[in-house]
Order: structure tokens, then C-alpha cells, then sequence
């Protein structure tokens, strides 16, 4: 056999076993909604440290929009939700090693993630909103004229907010979140800017201020995350969420955590 010969030969052998291994790899891939199914357990990785998304109650049980999601869906395959508490540092990692079947923890898609893992359709909102009392009548940025609001100096809330707000609205703007929360439960202005999780731990705490959800200014919505290439269990998620959405139960549990409807949630 001549040296090309050899090459090619070794050559060819190489791009059959990585072909091989490519399709076994594929073929354990779509391993996972078999086993959950087996099993009867969906492992879940959700937060516990983000409410109204995930936290943990007076009973030290999970509760959260993201915790009611992660239930809902095992409740629809017929099987065991298995609640995992995560970090945002570890909750990909989860999905990778293999340590949990589907992240629900406030996981936003972007280019980079989407190379590692895969995402579900949008199941919630994530956004940045405008809360104040009831007794202020706020449907719309117009109806910010002549009035004052409290926001963080420099953070996404603050830009959003400068964008829309009329010239009439008076904006004082804090060094971080405490001090524009605390300026607020305190009374320095009549309104809010903030972000729904630090806006429900607000009310939560201060159920004398009758704050409420007025009006979004940036939504950024949450979808679940499916390890790579397990397509077969990606689309039973999805077909759980287009159901729940068509039914009104999406809104439900937004309305629930969020004290707003989901809206228009991308697909």
C-alpha cells in the first residue's frame, strides 16, 4: 500500500467513525423525554433566590411563577416534577451534564446560549415596569407628565424610562435599587421604575403602599431550556406551552406572580 493510499484509507476511516459517533450521538441525544417518561420524574432546575420567579416560603418550600411553570409541565406529561434550585451561573451547566431535564429559571435566549442549548417557546414576561399606588390613575408613559418617579441612575430601567417619559415628568434617579426602592416606600415621589422581581419583594414587604403594576417599559420574556439535540422532548414542552397559552392558563399564573397578563409572547 503506498503512503497516499494509507493516508486516504486512514482518512476515510476517520470520517466513518466520526459519522458513527455523530449518529449515536444524536441517537442517545433524544434519550431524554424516554426516560422521563420511564422514570416518571422531570428534573427541573428553577431559582430560588429570584422572586416573584422562584423563592422560598415560610414553609421553605419553592413557590414562583417559574416553580407553578416546572410543576405544570410534569403535571401534563404525567409524571413527578423533581425542583432543582439553581444559580444563573449553574443552571446551564445542569442541562449539559445532564443533572436536569429542562431549566425554567427566568432563562432569557440570546446567540450565545442558543449555541450551547435549546430553547422552548416563551412561557412568561420578564420586564421592566412603572408601579405606584392605585389611587394613581397610570395607564400609559403620557400620563407620566407633571408627576415624579423614582429610578436607579445609569440602569436599563432609567433609559428605558428616559425614552418615554414626557418633559414634564420630574425623574429622581438613585445610586442602586435600595435606595430607589426605599426612596419610594418612603414617599419621596408618587411612582416607581423598576424591574417585576425587585417590584414584587417591594409590595411584598410593604402592603400599605397599594402598589400595582401600571405599565410595561421593556419586556424581555423567559423560555424554558432543553439540553442540545433532544428535539423529540423541546416539542412536547411546546406543545404544553401553545396548550396553556390557547387555554388562558399562561395569563393565569402571569397574572398570579406578575399582576399582569403574558401579552404577546414570541414563538
Amino acid at each position: 500500500m503506498t503512503f497516499p493510499t494509507r493516508l486516504l484509507t486512514r482518512a476515510s476511516i476517520g470520517l466513518s467513525t466520526a459519522l458513527i459517533l455523530a449518529a449515536a450521538g444524536t441517537a442517545s441525544a433524544q434519550t431524554a423525554l424516554d426516560e422521563v417518561l420511564r422514570t416518571k420524574t422531570l428534573r427541573v432546575a428553577i431559582p430560588t433566590d429570584f422572586p416573584p420567579y422562584g423563592s422560598v416560603g415560610t414553609d421553605l418550600a419553592p413557590q414562583g411563577l417559574d416553580i407553578d411553570m416546572a410543576r405544570y409541565i410534569a403535571a401534563k406529561l404525567g409524571v413527578k416534577a423533581e425542583l432543582l434550585p439553581v444559580t444563573t451561573a449553574n443552571r446551564i451547566p445542569y442541562l449539559q451534564t445532564r443533572k436536569a431535564d429542562l431549566v425554567i429559571s427566568t432563562l432569557g435566549k440570546n446567540p450565545e446560549r442558543e449555541k450551547v442549548i435549546d430553547f422552548s417557546i416563551a412561557y412568561s414576561p420578564f420586564f421592566i415596569g412603572v408601579f405606584g399606588p392605585k389611587a394613581i390613575a397610570l395607564k400609559s408613559p403620557a400620563d407620566l407628565a407633571g408627576k415624579s418617579i423614582a429610578v436607579t441612575r445609569g440602569s436599563v430601567d432609567d433609559a428605558e424610562l428616559t425614552k418615554v417619559a414626557p418633559p414634564s415628568t420630574e425623574l429622581r434617579r438613585f445610586e442602586d435599587n435600595n435606595t430607589t426602592i426605599s426612596a419610594f416606600v418612603a414617599g419621596q415621589t408618587q411612582l416607581v421604575a423598576t424591574s417585576a422581581q425587585v417590584a414584587s419583594a417591594m409590595m411584598s414587604k410593604n402592603p400599605q403602599l397599594g402598589a400595582e403594576y401600571k405599565f410595561v417599559l421593556k419586556d424581555s420574556p423567559n423560555f424554558v431550556g432543553v439540553a442540545k439535540g433532544e428535539d423529540k422532548l423541546r416539542a412536547r414542552v411546546n406543545e404544553i406551552l401553545a396548550e396553556a397559552g390557547k387555554s388562558g392558563e399562561l395569563d393565569k399564573l402571569s397574572v398570579k406572580w406578575l399582576g399582569r397578563p403574558t401579552g404577546d409572547l414570541p414563538q
